[in-house]
């Protein structure tokens, strides 16, 4: 368009200008009004978020599936939430007149409940035998009790031979009373044991079964506790040794607590076991525990996280450690079965990466690897628990609702992925918090401890502590970045809910737009008129 000059024609560049003037003016009403729009329902989008976190915050403690929003077990199963209850008040049973001896009580309660064995290892004078005949006590059932030396005999263990089946022409033992009688047994000095009681002692400690003449028959045996002074010695000892899944080394108590000791001699509730065993009884029947064990391994679900951890550990035990720590296909199962059962009876339907803890007891084969093995899950625990990939996950979703320019279809779609993000993130801050039915007592640690810890029933309060004290940081900084996270994923879900525009996501998430801009590539960012 050519105008003249002004003084040529002054009516006309007069009606021009204001006609110009009118439309800036138009154009910035509408500029305005667009902006007042865009506070407004950004306004909305913050206020919306504000509004849902608490609630949402409020599910994540309630644990994994404790609404059913973000389930991983499904609702199949209805836990019994006092059972983690009975067992820690048989734990407190089990403990009364010991010192020092909390992890040992609770891996043999543990060892029933999983149906296997537990060696318990250590110099004489330590409380082996009484922990051992403790679980007779406790367990209704058939109890079997014998010292071992070298020249033990298999009748000490299986029962005489039958006379009358002598004279039948029938090699028959009475085993009345005997090993293959008992639902739960106690053999000291396991590791005495010769070659004339291995082969049937493994067959009972590993398939249950006992051959008596030509006849093989189940046995009842739910536990048995093995004591030593030492480590088997000869190799043939070692299918034997590998038979028990719980392994503690059992030290003298320490001089901080000996006076604690002392003073409990002679005492109502020292270790004297008339005085112990007049105390008031929880009673678990052998039918009952294994019906736990039963229920566990059917509804106890183990995350991929910890089957990778599981992989990972045996890897580094048998690749990185020197000598090579061997760890048998059979052990990584029951490992797993173990787990299962532990969940279990703390409280959740999920095995969680703190249940792993119990590792340093099933894996080792001499004591001083018990603490190569806690060591290595402390450090795992410490680890990114999947912030940094949620983080990435939703930087790429918020760059594809950038392109999807407020479409329906593309807006619905998204949202979808985001919501599953979102809950991926919930199950990770659940994960972190005590569930409903905790075994033990609630604040038993502060808020910046390690509540999973506190979920679970069968690591000891030193264990708890010890851990508690090298986590809690870690793990405090991991729930507010998660927390961030859920915060943001809830933001871009109500974004898409409300079909923004790619300006508005500027205003409500700054952060993921610079980085959109300033990391995006060129084809993804040229249409913003950006870059």
């Amino acid at each position: 368009m050519n105008l003249k000059s002004p003084t040529s024609s002054p009516v006309r560049w007069t009606k021009l200008a204001a006609r110009n003037l009118d439309e800036a003016e138009k154009d910035r009403d509408a500029v305005l009004d667009r902006d007042r729009q865009v506070e407004e329902d950004t306004e909305a989008v913050i206020e919306s978020v504000k509004q849902q976190m608490p609630a949402l915050l409020k599910q994540c403690k309630q644990g994994p599936g404790g609404d059913g929003s973000f389930d991983v077990t499904g609702d199949s199963a209805a836990l019994d939430t006092q059972l983690a209850l009975r067992f820690q008040v048989a734990v407190s049973q089990l403990q009364t007149g010991l010192v020092e001896r909390d992890a040992e009580v609770r891996l043999l309660l543990l060892a029933a409940v999983c149906g296997e064995h537990l060696l318990l290892l250590g110099p004489p004078g330590t409380a082996k035998s009484e922990l051992g005949r403790r679980l007779n006590t406790l367990v209704q059932g058939q109890f079997f009790e014998r010292l071992l030396t070298r020249f033990s005999v298999p009748e000490e263990l299986f029962g005489p031979l039958s006379m009358r089946s002598l004279e039948a022409d029938r090699y028959e033992r009475k085993t009345v009373g005997y090993l293959p009688d008992a639902s739960v047994a106690f053999v000291d000095e396991i590791f005495k044991a010769n070659s004339a009681i291995l082969n049937s002692l493994l067959t009972i400690l590993n398939e249950r079964l006992f051959d008596n003449g030509t006849e093989r028959y189940e046995v009842p045996l739910l536990c048995m506790v093995g004591a030593s002074n030492e480590l088997p010695e000869s190799e043939e000892l070692d299918a034997l040794y590998d038979r028990f899944l719980i392994r503690r080394a059992v030290e003298p108590v320490s001089s901080e607590n000996l006076r604690d000791l002392l003073n409990l001699a002679g005492n109502i509730g020292s270790m004297d076991e008339d005085s112990f065993e007049s105390a008031e009884q929880v009673v678990l029947d052998v039918a009952e525990l294994r019906a736990i064990k039963e229920k566990a391994l059917m509804t106890v679900t183990v995350p991929d996280r910890v089957v990778d951890l599981l992989i990972d550990l045996r890897s580094h035990l048998q690749e990185s450690c020197e000598p090579p720590i061997y760890v048998s296909d059979r052990r990584m199962v029951k490992v797993v079965a173990l787990l299962r059962c532990a969940a279990y009876t703390s409280g959740r339907f999920t095995v969680s990466e703190m249940d792993c803890l119990l590792l340093q007891h099933t894996l080792w084969q001499r004591p001083d690897e018990a603490e190569i093995i806690r060591e290595w899950v402390i450090k795992r625990l410490a680890q990114d628990k999947g912030a940094g990939q949620v983080q990435y996950l939703l930087t790429g979703l918020f760059r594809r609702t950038c392109h999807a320019h407020a479409e329906p279809e593309t807006c619905s779609a998204l949202k979808g992925e985001v919501v599953a993000l979102r809950k991926i993130v919930m199950q990770q801050l659940g994960e972190m918090e005590v569930p409903v039915g905790s075994s033990r007592k609630s604040g038993a640690f502060s808020e910046d401890g390690v509540p999973q810890i506190d979920s679970n029933l069968w690591l000891s309060e030193d264990d708890c502590v010890r851990v508690s004290q090298t986590l809690a940081p870690m793990l405090k900084k991991g729930r507010e970045s998660l927390e961030k996270l859920l915060e943001e994923t809830l933001t871009l879900e109500l974004a898409l809910e409300s079909k923004v525009q790619p300006y508005m996501l500027a205003l409500l998430m700054p952060s993921y737009w610079r980085a959109f801009m300033k990391n995006g590539p060129l084809e993804d960012v040229k249409p913003f008129g950006l870059k």
